[in-house]
This record gives structure tokens, sequence and C-alpha cells, in this order.
């Protein structure tokens, strides 16, 4: 019996042991197979994130690039509805730009800013007048003249036509289409009312433009560190070493811009005048005033600055070869100007590449005229020195300057 019931106690905690190593077993499967479980959801959970942030930042950044097409949107139309007051605004910023250094001359002699700014601007005024009553002068006397010049320019014009209308019967031979009905309307002409009226416009901004620009630009410079300083309170403390940054580097940008393009122009105008007085033509001065302004347009100068002086020509010469030689040496001279001077003394500072001049040139031509030509380049070397310090826009400058 004794030895019975040690073998069924035996038995019996043999069976213990193993439901025991069962159940342990069971609990582990089933503590790792809740841990695998809670793995598993949270990667789920993850991936389910994922793509929810992904679409929140793709939303984020097209709500961004949309309210920038909107706000580009509203400064171009708030630019052309108010061009007189924001083209008065931007000359009158360039003049200060460019007189700001004789005053800080003068104000080495121990004159106050006002004194000095005062000074500056009445000698601008005078040499403005003064060279506004020779050229005046120069006007009266080629109005007095224009008879002379009006019958070889209709004859030029009539030549023309007759060609263009040659080459039009020529083109209908060749495509003979059904015969149109020829319709007679007479109207009466106003020329010169119908140029007054086109030009009323214009004349209005130049008008507002004069009338405003030598205040602005007097209280421009005698308030210039005033504006300064009230200017970097705009921008919070831990921002305005980076615009005190960016506000220098368009400071001498522009600065270098207008005295840079006022030396270049001031060259080209003293060239032009010297070569077409030397060649013996009539108005050199006139001439060579317009020509050499117009050399300073890029790109389109070459072509522009060869009107003036083959409108006075055609009275004179009677050959192509004066043409030739006229509209060579002005190409000449706006290549030297394009290619030397200007780098030399203005692209140091105005980074720009030929695509981003030649689109700004479009663009605010179209927008402003004449006016427009004259400030693209500042306006767009002044985008791109704030793009470069704008974090986001930064590829935006260098696609500018590239």
């Amino acid at each position: 019996m004794d030895c019975l019931s040690r073998l069924t106690e035996s038995v019996a905690r043999c069976q213990t042991n193993t439901v025991r190593r069962q159940t342990g077993a069971l609990g582990l499967c089933a503590i790792e197979r809740d841990g695998l479980r809670g793995v598993c959801g949270i990667f789920a959970e993850m991936v389910e994130t994922i793509p929810v942030t992904g679409q929140e930042e793709r939303r984020a950044r097209r709500g961004g690039v949309s309210a920038r097409i909107i706000a580009a949107g509203i400064v171009i139309g708030f630019c052309y509805l108010a061009s007189s007051v924001v083209v008065t605004l931007l000359l009158a910023i360039l003049l200060a730009y460019f007189l700001d250094p004789l005053v800080v001359w003068l104000e080495l002699f121990r004159l106050p800013r006002v004194l000095a700014s005062l000074v500056v601007m009445l000698a601008a005024m005078a040499l403005l007048f003064a060279l506004g009553s020779a050229l005046v002068t120069r006007v009266d006397q080629f109005g007095a003249d224009w008879p002379q010049y009006r019958a070889p320019l209709r004859t030029v014009m009539i030549d023309i036509e007759r060609r263009m209308n040659l080459l039009e019967s020529r083109v209908k031979e060749i495509t003979p289409g059904p015969p149109e009905a020829h319709v007679i309307t007479v109207s009466e002409s106003h020329p010169v009312r119908d140029a007054l009226l086109r030009q009323l416009g214009s004349l209005y901004t130049a008008v507002f433009a004069a009338a405003f620009v030598p205040f602005l630009v007097f209280f421009m410079l005698v308030a210039k560190r005033k504006i300064w300083h009230q200017t970097m309170e705009l921008f919070p403390v831990t921002h305005r070493t980076p615009v005190k940054i960016a506000l220098a580097e368009v400071s001498n940008m522009l600065r270098s811009y207008v005295v840079g393009s006022a030396l270049v122009g001031l060259i080209l105008v003293v060239a032009s005048w010297v070569f077409l007085w030397a060649i013996g033509m009539k108005f050199p001065f006139l001439a060579g005033l317009v020509s050499g302004l117009l050399n300073l347009v890029p790109y389109l100068g070459m072509v522009l600055a060869w009107l003036p002086p083959m409108i006075i020509a055609l009275k004179q010469f009677h050959s192509v070869g004066p043409f030739l030689g006229i509209c060579g040496v002005l190409a000449l001279f706006h290549l030297l100007a394009a290619n030397y001077l200007l780098p030399a003394f203005v692209g140091r500072r105005v980074h720009l590449n030929a695509v981003s001049v030649t689109v700004a040139l479009l663009f605010w031509g179209w927008l402003w005229g004449a006016l427009g030509l004259l400030l693209a380049i500042p306006i767009t070397g002044t985008i791109k020195v704030i793009c470069d310090h704008v974090k986001g826009w930064e590829p935006v400058g260098k696609w500018l300057g590239a």
C-alpha cells in the first residue's frame, strides 16, 4: 500500500507540474500576443497618422501659395490704380539716395543737415532749370526748322507705304480671294486733339510728380536718420539685426545704381554730343542729349538712340554711308556702356540676370510706361535683396540673380 500511495503521489505531482508548465506557457503566449497586438496597434496608429499629417502640410502649402498670389495681385492692382502716387514716391526715394552723399559731404563743413539739404535741393533745381532752358531753346530752333525735315520724312513714309502696298498686292496674287467691297468713309480728323487726349494721363502724372517730388526729397534728406530709426522700431527686437542688414544692402544697391547710371548717362551724352558735332550735324546737343539718355535703356536703347540723329540727318545727308556710320558709332557706345561702364559702376551691387531684367522691363514698362522702364531695375534689385534675406524666399532671389 505504501508503494502504491507513493506512486500515486508521484503521478499527481507530475500532472500538477505539467499543468503549471502549460499554464505558464499559455500565459507567456498570451502576454506575447498582447504585446504584439499593442505594437501592431501603435504601428497602425502611426501609419494612419502619417497621411493625415502630409495632407495637412500640403493643404498649408497650397494655402500659403494662394495667399501669396492673392497678395501679389492686390499689390499689382494698387500699383496700377495709384500709379501717380507710387511713381512719385519711388522717384523721390531714388533722388534722395542720389543727393544724400552731397548732403553728407556738406555736413563735414559743420553745416546743419537742414541747411545742407536746402542748399543741395536749390543747387539741383537750378541745374535742372538751366538744362531745361537750354533744351527748350534747342527744341524751339528745331521746331522752326521742322518744315524742312517734314519733306524728307514724308518722302520716306511714302516710299515705305508704296513698298508695303506692292508686297500686299503680290501676296493677293498668290492667294486670290473673293472681291471685297470697297467702302469709303469720310471722317473729320483731329490729330493734335487726339494726341493731347492720349497723353493727358501721362501729363497729369508728370505734373503731379513735378509738384510733389522736390518737397518729398527735401523732407527725406532732412529726416533721414529719424526715418531710419523709426523704420527699425517697426520690427521686433529679435528681427532688427537681419532687417538692418537687408536695409543697408538695399540702400547701397540703390545709391550705387542711381549714381552709376547718372555717371554713365553723362558719359554717353557727352560722347554722343561730341560725335554728332564732329560730323557736322545740326542740333548736336539736342540729338546727343536724347540719344545718350535713350542709350541707358537696356537692350532697346541701342535702337532707340538711333532715332533722334537719324531724323535730323535726313535733311543733311543723301547717301547711305553717313547713316550707317551714325548707327554703328551709337551702337558701339551702347555696347561699351552695357558691357564695361555699367558693370564697373553698378554691377557690383545690382546682381540681376538678363532674363529677370528683360521680364522686369516688360512688366513695369507695361504697367507705368516710360517711367516703368526707368524704375524697373531698381525695383527688381530691391525685390531680390528682400528675397535673399527672407526665409522661404531665397530661391526667388537666387533665380533673379542666377
